[in-house]
């Protein structure tokens, strides 16, 4: 029984390997990994009549979590066990290491849902049939997984996730950018749920008390991309000065709103140039210390920052979480996602008008355009 092929096996790895090479990596690692046996029914709840929802992401935290919000709304609603994978993570460069328990608490149970989510991964074996109904193709056919047929699946999911019926289907199969596909009360049950190991979180919490403790905090993420293809973002960067004016505009805004302590304004992002031009307009910008990409190297997210990578982004990630107020740009950007959630005052730029800014405030309810 086949699942998934190894994250490793990219399309420059098909052309540059050989026939037999390919087929004997792929074949023997999928064999070996997901083979049926008594141990692995033992080991995914000793009944092959369980059933499964697979989250599975390598991509950076905003997206994973996001994603993972969604197979766990559609796992809750199903009754069914969910299997978090994050083997091949962009913040990792063992591609058999699951990133889940790397960066955060190991948990068993998710308001109900049970939950597999540690290394035991590799050794796990899901029952079929599958859905979508690619994973019901011999191994060898899916060591490539083109992405149109990654945004197909998306689709197929969004509409499985939009139906009052289960699919008859074993294991369903969450390997595609699932944002939008849940409720924001599943998103947070997320957020509440799954915490970051002690060490990160004992970080976070010196940071805070060291830095911003008796303030109050604008928080203001800027994504760059940095030479990546940023997709959706790139409205918001066709003009890359206008871009940088309309968010020293909006922090500016952000320092004018009532505020009962004094003001400190934290910067998260990707850009040393962002981080170079930000900063001598406010000099008493703050910012986590952190390693940077080359020029148009980019996302921060990448094998050569590794773990390092991965622990930066999450201590930004939950700082911006605790201020009182913050700015996203592009607001399209899964990564500031935990702070849309929970910051009392988010201030966005109009998806339709990237110039206009949009005050959210949650203490009152109002969105209001500024």
């Amino acid at each position: 029984m086949k699942f998934y092929q190894p994250s490793w096996l990219t399309s420059r790895s098909l052309t540059t390997a050989s026939g037999e090479a390919i087929r004997r990596v792929s074949v023997t690692s999928l064999s070996r990994r997901y083979s049926l046996n008594e141990e692995t029914q033992m080991l995914v709840g000793g009944s092959m009549n369980d059933r499964f929802v697979v989250s599975r992401r390598r991509t950076g935290f905003g997206d994973c979590l996001w994603s993972l919000a969604s197979a766990w709304s559609y796992a809750q609603r199903t009754g069914r066990t969910l299997a978090i994978d994050w083997r091949g993570s962009c913040y990792l460069n063992q591609p058999f290491t699951n990133a889940f328990p790397v960066f955060f608490e190991p948990i068993q149970d998710i308001a109900g849902v049970r939950v597999i989510c540690n290394d035991e991964i590799n050794q796990l074996s899901f029952p079929g049939p599958f859905f979508p109904s690619w994973w019901n193709k011999p191994s060898i056919d899916c060591v490539y997984r083109p992405d149109e047929q990654i945004f197909r699946e998306r689709d197929e999911l969004s509409e499985l996730f939009q139906a009052e019926q289960d699919s008859e289907a074993n294991t369903v199969v969450c390997d595609a950018c699932l944002m939008w596909r849940c409720d924001q009360d599943a998103e947070r049950q997320i957020f509440r749920s799954i915490k970051p190991r002690p060490e990160i979180q004992a970080r976070i919490d010196a940071l805070y008390q060291e830095h911003f403790e008796g303030r109050n905090i604008i928080g203001v993420h800027v994504r760059h991309g940095n030479g990546e293809d940023i997709m959706g973002h790139t409205p918001y960067w066709a003009d890359a000065e206008l871009a940088l004016r309309q968010v020293c505009t909006a922090i500016d805004t952000a320092k004018a709103l009532p505020h009962p302590g004094p003001v400190r304004v934290l910067l998260c992002t990707d850009s040393a140039q962002v981080l170079d031009k930000l900063s001598g307009v406010f000099p008493d910008l703050f910012t986590i210390p952190k390693r940077f990409q080359a020029d148009q190297a980019g996302p921060l997210h990448g094998a050569a920052l590794g773990v390092d990578g991965g622990i930066s982004a999450l201590i930004e990630m939950y700082l911006l979480g605790r201020c009182d107020t913050v700015i996203r740009f592009p607001p399209t950007s899964a990564f500031t996602r935990y702070a849309r959630l929970f910051a009392p005052r988010v201030i966005e730029f109009d998806l339709n008008d990237p110039s206009r800014l949009i005050l959210i405030d949650e203490s009152s309810e109002h969105l209001l355009a500024l």
